[in-house]
């Protein structure tokens, strides 16, 4: 049996957990700390983990494109855009993704997701990531970049942005922030709690946002016949409030037969993509196939 340590990578903190190969499920909260800044104190950690804990085996979650053990495009921390982790870390076998994919591993091999071969996860936080399992299998795509849903647009006249998608600037959790603020109530929770009290200005205020998302969810629910849809990130919280208004939205564009699809909170919230890393960890680079 080997060790794992599990760490989910963000653009602002470093959160690591640790577990046996056998029981990746069962990853234990090592503790959280600042993203490192740059690439020697990023060594410096994973190493020094590793070494107190007697890790044999990484798995890492990151926000950004992967493609087996190299890192492609990490936005927020572009110092390890083109970096190949076996290179830093050459006692330690690895598992690399991106954080929604893993996320959506987690759920799938022992959470809201298992026992499904095809489900979307959709991931709504400061930005909108998204994860697809087709066929029993997490789909990566060529640069690792699969199924970014941020960037589905349903706007004809929209001029597109460099770093932020369509439906990002719409119904983010950055967005809803801005809609609560502009609507009165502070930011996206306090939006939220104003409406699942009944708020008529608040279920107002919500309209567009959760109409952009049902209508994209419509989309891909039609391109990939999914059993399930799986919300994960910080407003999964709202899914209570949110899921009728995207599902009112989603089902107007759909055909019948699609309409069933279920829409619902994951099992392991925000801790999805540390239990994802860790799992991809105890499996190595083939982490994609669920069993």
């Amino acid at each position: 049996m080997s060790k794992v340590l599990a760490i989910d990578l963000g653009g602002t903190q470093l959160r690591a957990g640790f577990c046996d190969d056998a029981t990746p499920a069962a990853v234990e909260h090592i503790g959280a700390w600042p993203a490192p800044t740059g690439l020697d104190g990023f060594r410096e950690t994973i190493t020094g983990l590793a070494r107190e804990h007697g890790a044999e085996r990484l798995g890492i979650s990151v926000p950004g494109t992967a493609r087996g053990t190299r890192c492609l495009w990490i936005p927020n921390l572009p110092w390890l855009d083109g970096v190949d982790l076996a290179g830093l870390f050459r006692d330690l076998a690895i598992g690399l993704g991106q954080d929604a994919q893993l996320a959506l591993l987690a759920e799938a091999s022992a959470g809201a997701a298992k026992g499904l071969s095809d489900a979307i996860l959709l991931a709504i936080g400061t930005g909108i990531g998204s994860a697809v399992l087709s066929g029993s299998r997490i789909v990566r795509g060529g640069q690792g970049a699969a199924c970014s849903f941020g960037w589905a647009c349903a706007d004809l006249d929209d001029a597109g942005h460099d770093r932020d998608g369509w439906l990002e600037r719409q119904a983010s959790g950055r967005s809803l922030d801005n809609v609560g603020r502009q609507a009165g109530f502070g930011d996206g929770r306090g939006l939220v709690a104003a409406a699942r009290a009944g708020n008529a200005d608040a279920l107002g205020a919500l309209a567009r946002p959760t109409k952009a998302l049902g209508m994209s969810l419509a989309t891909a629910v039609a391109l990939l016949d999914p059993q399930a849809v799986i919300l994960a990130g910080g407003v999964a919280e709202a899914a209570d409030v949110l899921v009728p208004l995207v599902r009112a939205a989603m089902e107007k564009q759909l055909p019948p037969h699609l309409r069933g699809v279920g829409i619902e909170p994951g099992a392991f919230g925000k801790d999805a993509s540390l239990v994802g890393a860790a799992f991809a960890g105890a499996r190595g680079q083939k982490w994609d196939e669920i069993r």
